[in-house]
């Protein structure tokens, strides 16, 4: 009798089967991240037409490298992964639109995206989707590397959304451990290098924004000592 309720007992939450099952869903929490990264971003940048610290080369090497990223999953058969690459090279699009109309575009900067989409062309044409994975594995240390370079040579980068970057490294983080899920070491150095840019970036937001609460009160200090020498 024993051995038979042992026998048609079910795995428990952490039986490899169980696990494994639970983690190729993982997409499916990375989409819940990345769908509405971009919307906190550009619902600030339409409330305060503030833009001071964010990047318009960011926001148009995501749209490109998220476009080929929609490419490399398709060509790979990861169709939940379809729906947050659709969302973030619209949504990424749209910011970079909007920052185009305050800030305007350099060339530099526009000749440099227009290169690196060709180069992803010329990838995908040449080695098909391991030769558009191979490049797109440093895709985002190039993407990301623009806006932590604005941000932390920006005084006071108020414009960059905390929320977005929250969104980022949740959504990374969901890629890192899919990566491994699936032995696929482009997912894997996607993710690293998200969450290290992330984590950059919302230690940048958090210095600036002390930075900024601490300027009132200081102010306050100075005015209050020259009232007191008036006084005396």
């Amino acid at each position: 009798m024993e051995r038979r309720i042992r026998k048609h007992r079910r795995p428990g939450l952490l039986h490899p089967c169980v696990v494994a099952r639970l983690l190729d869903y993982l997409p499916f929490a990375a989409a819940a991240f990345a769908v509405p990264q971009f919307l906190p971003q550009i619902d600030k940048l339409r409330r305060t037409a503030d833009p001071t610290g964010v990047s318009w080369p960011w926001a148009a090497l995501t749209s490109v490298n998220n476009a080929a990223w929609l490419t490399y999953f398709t060509l790979a058969h990861y169709w939940t992964a379809l729906v947050p690459s659709i969302s973030a090279t619209t949504l990424a699009g749209a910011l970079a639109t909007m920052l185009t109309a305050r800030v305007g575009v350099r060339p530099r900067s526009a000749l440099v995206v227009g290169c690196w989409a060709v180069l992803l062309g010329a990838a995908l044409a040449l080695g098909g989707r391991a030769g558009l994975g191979t490049l797109l594995t440093g895709a985002f240390i190039l993407q990301v590397t623009p806006s932590i370079w604005t941000a932390y040579r920006t005084r006071r980068p108020t414009g960059i959304s905390r929320g977005t970057w929250l969104l980022i490294l949740g959504e990374l983080s969901c890629w890192l451990a899919f990566g491994f899920h699936q032995s696929d070491p482009r997912l894997i150095a996607l993710g690293c290098s998200g969450i290290a840019a992330a984590l950059l970036m919302l230690g940048r937001i958090e210095s600036a924004g002390r930075r900024v609460r601490a300027a009132p009160s200081g102010a306050g200090r100075v005015a209050s000592g020259a009232r007191g020498h008036r006084a005396a």
